[in-house]
C-alpha cells in the first residue's frame, strides 16, 4: 500500500495547491455570511473530491488483471493520455497568463460570493472539485493508481482517505482556522488572496507541467 500512497501524493497535492478554490474560500471568509458559506463550501469540496475519486477507482478496478511483472498497456495508455491532457492544460494556462502590467482576471462568479449562502457555497465547491477538468484529470490519475493496485477494500479506503485529506487541506485549513480565530485572520487571509490572484497562472502551469510529465513517464514505463 505504501507504493500506492506514494503514487497518489502528487495528484493529491495537485488538487490541494489549486489557487482558484482557495481564493474562493478566502473570499467567502471575508464575506458577510462567512461562517455558513465557508462551511458549506468546505463540505462541497470534500464531497466533490470523494465522488470524483470513488468513480475513477471503480472504473479503474474493471481494467483486466495482468501479470504485475508484465507490461500493462491499458493502464499505461490511460496514464499517457491523462499526462498529455495535463500538459495541454499547462500550456493553455501559460498562454492565458496576464501580460506585463495587466491585472489578473478571475472568474466572473467570484463577484457573487458576497451574496452566497451555505447551499450555493456547497454546490460551487462540488462543481470545482468534481467537474473542473484539471481536478477530474488528477482524480482520474489517483483513481487509476488505487484501482489497478489490487488492494484489499480496507487498504483502498485508507489510500482514498489519504488522498482526500491532503487534497482538501488547503481549503479546510483556512476555514477551520477562521472558525477558531476569525478576528485575527482577516488581514493574513486578504494578503494570501492577493498573492494567489497574482500568481495563479504560474502556480497552475508549474503544477500541471510537473504532474503531466510524471504521468507520461509512468505511462511509458507501463509498456
Amino acid at each position: 500500500m505504501g507504493e500506492v500512497i506514494g503514487g497518489i501524493l502528487p495528484y493529491a497535492l495537485g488538487v490541494a495547491i489549486s489557487p482558484i478554490p482557495i481564493i474562493a474560500a478566502i473570499l467567502m471568509l471575508l464575506s458577510p455570511q462567512a461562517k455558513g458559506t465557508s462551511v458549506g463550501f468546505l463540505f462541497g469540496w470534500l464531497a466533490g473530491i470523494v465522488v470524483a475519486l470513488t468513480a475513477f477507482i471503480l472504473l479503474a478496478a474493471v481494467i483486466p488483471d495482468g501479470d504485475p511483472d508484465a507490461s500493462q498497456p491499458i493502464a499505461g495508455t490511460i496514464k499517457l493520455l491523462l499526462g498529455v491532457a495535463l500538459l495541454l492544460l499547462a500550456w493553455r494556462q501559460w498562454r492565458g497568463r496576464p501580460k506585463a502590467g495587466e491585472a489578473p482576471e478571475l472568474p466572473g462568479w467570484m463577484s457573487a460570493i458576497d451574496q452566497m449562502r451555505a447551499g450555493r457555497g456547497f454546490g460551487l465547491a462540488f462543481v470545482l472539485a468534481a467537474v473542473n477538468p484539471k481536478n477530474l484529470l488528477l482524480a482520474a490519475g489517483a483513481g487509476v493508481e488505487i484501482g489497478t493496485a489490487e488492494l484489499p477494500v480496507a487498504q483502498v479506503v485508507v489510500a482514498a482517505l489519504v488522498f482526500v485529506v491532503i487534497a482538501a487541506i488547503t481549503v479546510a485549513g483556512p476555514v477551520i482556522a477562521y472558525l477558531v480565530a476569525s478576528e485575527r485572520l482577516a488581514g493574513p487571509l486578504e494578503s494570501l488572496r492577493a498573492w494567489l490572484v497574482a500568481n495563479n497562472a504560474t502556480i497552475m502551469t508549474i503544477l500541471l507541467l510537473v504532474i503531466g510529465v510524471v504521468l507520461v513517464g509512468k505511462g511509458i514505463a507501463a509498456f
